[in-house]
């Protein structure tokens, strides 16, 4: 206890910085492996009209997050008010979405309730990661790094909690989906409470705007590698409920199973960051998204029963994962402070690239298998059950070969 202590107080603020990292993680993919399950079994919408209505909801980030960015940085001087109240907002519109019977149509109380929180979702990620990069130069020459280790350690925390909270709380509570939404909403107090003295403007130069970003070959770069490297884990995210039930027969191992993922990726983050202190950046998460394929591409041989396999594939797939969480973050936040030190602009194009990967998730794959006559809870035929391993195992892994080969081919300094 005396070394934890002392590593905390070696690192001042950086504990605030992983409990807030947790509630924003929470908010964010869980939604995706949760919500549209939720909404086809609680109330019967059909996974078409779901994919539709999260395909608008990224269309509206196409414009939302980057003038999202330019709001947090037009109230650098009063952030720590702002995300208060984003805070507030986020809380109670998951406590609508999942505790709440819709008092209108499902689809549009889903589509009302998920506005909400991609935008108080969105404000405070781009602010969180801005401010981070002032926060980092306070920390010395692998600021970026520290401070990637405790943040994203601390999402893909809040990633295992928010992912198997529901599975753990049924048969505790009535209403699993309720109990989550409202541990949530204790999360985003306390996380807040935490944060209250790390919203302090930072003293950089005013924002230039979007132009130092767009006009900065590397930082073009690494949004398009963003995006491709994203692609992957919000498609098997996407499907992985269906996956799991449909392909494996195992409803009852999607908690465990999920819980193994996310934990690999959380104990194996801090170990890439020291890899990439000690080899380079680049050519860590090069290495780990090499491993990332080898791994993952198995899953898409399993069937019926193999469960003991897909652990395994859980456990090598989610320590890669914590390279890609990791440093990739790092890497794009080391650019910001030499070309767009404000930050908030650039992180409101990294949060829309980011975001924008799990439009294509819905919109492409969920319509794709319902046309090939795939039925969530429902028995399918052999080219059903193939065409859902094909698209959660051989299309991540067809996506993150388009990254690797970018970033290979990519000039980065420091690298």
């Amino acid at each position: 206890m005396s070394v934890l202590a002392a590593h905390i107080r070696a690192v001042p603020g950086l504990p605030a910085y992983a409990l807030f990292a947790a509630l924003l993680a929470a908010a964010g993919l869980p939604l995706y492996i949760h919500a549209p399950k939720f909404y086809v079994d609680a109330y019967g919408v059909s996974l078409a009209a779901l994919g539709a209505v999260l395909f608008g909801l990224r269309l509206l980030d196409v414009v939302q997050d980057p003038l999202l960015g330019h709001l947090s940085e037009r109230l650098r001087h009063r952030r720590g008010l702002a995300a208060g109240v984003a805070v507030a907002v986020l809380a109670g519109a998951m406590l609508g979405l999942f505790a709440v019977v819709p008092p209108i149509s499902p689809l549009l109380w889903f589509a009302a309730m998920l506005t909400l929180v991609f935008s108080a979702f969105s404000f405070l990620t781009i602010s969180f990661y801005a401010q981070g990069v002032a926060k980092a130069g306070d920390l010395g020459a692998t600021g970026h790094l520290q401070l990637a280790r405790w943040r994203e350690t601390g999402a893909l925390l809040g990633v295992c909690a928010a992912a198997v909270a529901p599975v753990l709380l049924t048969g505790a509570v009535d209403s699993p989906f309720a109990g989550f939404a409202a541990l949530f909403a204790g999360l985003a107090v306390i996380s807040w409470l935490a944060m209250r003295g790390e919203w302090a403007p930072s003293p950089v130069p005013p924002s230039a705007g979007f132009g130092p970003v767009v006009r900065d070959r590397v930082a073009r770069r690494l949004l398009l590698i963003a995006f491709l490297n994203a692609a992957p884990v919000a498609v098997s995210s996407t499907l992985f409920l269906f996956f799991v039930e449909s392909r494996l027969l195992a409803p009852d191992s999607a908690g465990p199973l999920l819980l193994l993922f996310f934990l690999s990726a959380a104990a194996a983050a801090p170990a890439w960051g020291r890899v990439a202190e000690r080899f380079g950046t680049k050519r860590t998460l090069i290495c780990g998204m090499v491993l990332s394929i080898l791994a993952f591409g198995f899953a898409v041989t399993l069937g019926a029963g193999d469960v003991v396999a897909f652990g395994i594939i859980c456990v090598l797939s989610g320590a890669t994962l914590g390279a890609d969480m990791t440093l990739l973050p790092a890497m794009f936040a080391r650019r910001m402070e030499r070309v767009a030190p404000a930050a908030a602009e650039g992180f409101g194009l990294w949060s829309f690239v980011s975001k924008s990967t799990l439009a294509f998730a819905a919109i492409v794959l969920l319509p794709a298998l319902e046309a090939a006559g795939f039925r969530a809870g429902s028995d399918n035929d052999a080219a059903a059950l193939w065409t859902l391993s094909l698209f959660y195992a051989a299309v991540p892994c067809g996506l993150k070969l388009l990254a690797l080969a970018l970033l290979a081919a990519t000039d980065l300094e420091d690298d």
